[in-house]
């Protein structure tokens, strides 16, 4: 990955209204978890879904993630709205991922660049949370 930029945009009004079923991902699968965008094409953290698990701070399930890369959150939960399909040409996530990137793109150009917009962070029990979705206190 780039050596990113943050940059504050208002929350990502895209993926808190997705509406994905907990069955959309199998354990095995690739997926990424899209943060933000750079050369007007996105980017974000891919890792492989393994199981499915509680996600206590949306109280919604959500999916137990593997980072290939390791190091101190080796994995995470994330609910399956925040993931999109890196190992198969899923029709519902082409398209989120194509109106996520006009989103980004308009905002904030097509700059080499790597921008992180700031709009996902790990729990203590490293769940991961978008930011629309925090309940307070969180």
């Amino acid at each position: 990955m780039p050596e990113t930029r943050p940059v504050y945009l208002p929350p990502d009004p895209l993926t808190p209204e997705r509406d994905i079923t907990h069955h959309h991902f199998r354990p095995g699968e690739h997926v990424v978890i899209l943060k933000g965008a750079a050369g007007g094409e996105l980017w974000g953290d891919a890792m492989k879904v393994v199981a499915d698990s509680w996600h206590t701070p949306t109280d919604e399930d959500g999916w137990r993630l593997l980072d290939p890369n390791g190091g101190d959150r080796s994995y995470i939960t994330a609910h399956p709205r925040y993931l999109v399909h890196l190992s198969k040409r899923c029709p519902e996530c082409l398209m989120h991922q194509k109106a996520l990137r006009e989103y980004l793109v308009k905002r904030l150009g097509d700059d080499d660049e790597a921008v992180d917009c700031s709009w996902y962070s790990l729990t203590a029990l490293n769940q991961l949370v978008h930011v629309a979705d925090a309940r307070p206190g969180r």
